[in-house]
């Protein structure tokens, strides 16, 4: 049984493995030293709704064998509306992933850092930090190869390795069974709060998820009959993802104290409590967090980028690679020498807020035409969750402008 389910297994350890970066981590950290168990709801609430977006995502790729990005580009006849939408979607898509990349990579950094220390190398007036390049290297190779079979395996094991992580890390810090579950069952809003809820499902949400799930789906299956085994794949991965962010939030909880800002300070606040065990099982965590990030950020973007502008989307292609090397090869960069784009960061915040909504709504109102997916359009009942959904990322979008812009309207 377990053989069939590796054998069947599709890019949904992947996805997981795309928004469960340092960003994540972060976030969910603070979450739990914050207000302890309080917001586990909210991981719930974003795993639902990762699944239902990522179904969607899952099913578009299998029964028309297209990107999410491809269908865009053919789908919308309006030529005002679908420059502006494919102008906004690479915009946050590739400037946003190319911006992120050094935090994948300085997460996974991190993570080696509290195991190995900071190996520097010096050249002339610069010094590079020698751990981003090795994750810079990796992350190079896999991609470079070209060979899905490998990069999926490779991954896989990555997330396995990062759950095993983080799930003992958790239950090193004994916790409360019952004040678990309560807090994931029971919806409660501390004072605040807002913007960290808002956080925790924008950091599973991800709009990148929804171009990359639909790319990838047509290299492992490519008939409508295997639609049963994407969701079984997705379904699994995407829990498996939620449960590993509950972990941290879990792990997090248990340390009180202002001195707690990151998933670093997290692994000093733990040794002391539970000895160098905890600490090193979160460091490991966090490099394959960083690590399987920085690998599937540079891979999203290729894909969005291909399929938006009409080029070929294989793995090997000329311009495929140079998408992704270009991505990579800026976050190292930035990555090893301490340089952090702010301004880039803060424009990819803005447009990925706007982004989410926007599409999601593309994303159901093409999941509604028969013309594209025949039988396997949506159902009543996927239809009322999309909307709902729906109506949560676009909160999120406002949330996400109010904290760039501080307009204070939460």
């Amino acid at each position: 049984m377990i053989k069939n389910w590796f054998k069947n297994m599709g890019p949904g350890p992947l996805i997981a493995a795309a928004f469960i970066g340092p960003g994540t981590v972060t976030v969910c950290t603070l979450a739990g030293v914050s207000f302890g168990f309080a917001l586990l709801w909210s991981m719930v609430l974003s795993i639902v709704a990762t699944l239902v977006l990522q179904e969607m995502s899952a099913r578009l790729g299998i029964v028309t064998q297209k990107g999410l990005s491809e269908i865009i580009r053919t789908e919308i006849k309006n030529p005002i509306f679908k420059f502006l939408t494919i102008l906004l979607v690479l915009s946050a898509i590739v400037v946003g992933n190319a911006a992120y990349e050094a935090g994948n990579i300085t997460g996974g950094v991190l993570g080696l850092e509290t195991v190995i220390g900071n190996p520097v190398l010096v050249i002339g007036d610069f010094s590079f930090n020698t751990l981003s390049i090795i994750i810079g290297v990796i992350a190079f190779v896999l991609l470079y190869l070209g060979n899905y079979k490998i990069l999926e395996r490779a991954l896989i094991g990555l997330v396995v390795l990062m759950s095993f992580a983080f799930l003992v890390t958790a239950i090193i810090t004994k916790p409360n069974i019952f004040e678990i579950v309560q807090g994931a069952l029971i919806p409660k809003l501390p004072k605040d709060s807002l913007l960290l809820v808002m956080a925790l499902i924008g950091t599973t949400v991800v709009p990148y998820n929804l171009f990359l799930h639909a790319a990838l789906v047509k290299e492992k299956w490519q008939t409508k009959a295997d639609l049963e085994f994407a969701r079984k794949d997705t379904f699994i991965a995407v829990i498996l993802g939620g449960l590993v962010s509950m972990c941290i939030i879990i792990s997090a909880a248990s340390i009180q104290g202002d001195q707690i800002k990151n998933v670093s300070d997290l692994a000093k606040g733990l040794e002391p409590l539970f000895g160098n065990l905890a600490k090193y099982f979160l460091a490991i965590g966090l490099f394959a967090a960083g690590l399987t990030s920085a690998i599937t950020a540079p891979l999203a973007a290729a894909y969005v980028a291909s399929g938006c502008l009409g080029w070929s989307t294989n793995m090997k292609s000329k311009r495929f690679r140079i998408v992704w090397m270009f991505i990579l090869v800026l976050g190292v960069l930035c990555a090893s020498l301490g340089i952090k784009p702010i301004e880039i960061i803060k424009f990819a915040q803005i447009t990925n807020g706007i982004l989410l909504p926007l599409i999601a709504s593309i994303l159901i109102w093409i999941m509604n035409k028969e013309a594209v997916l025949g039988v396997y359009k949506n159902s009543l009942k996927q239809n009322i969750f999309g909307i709902l959904i729906l109506v949560i990322s676009i909160l999120l979008s406002l949330a996400t402008i109010d904290k760039v812009f501080k307009l204070n309207l939460f």
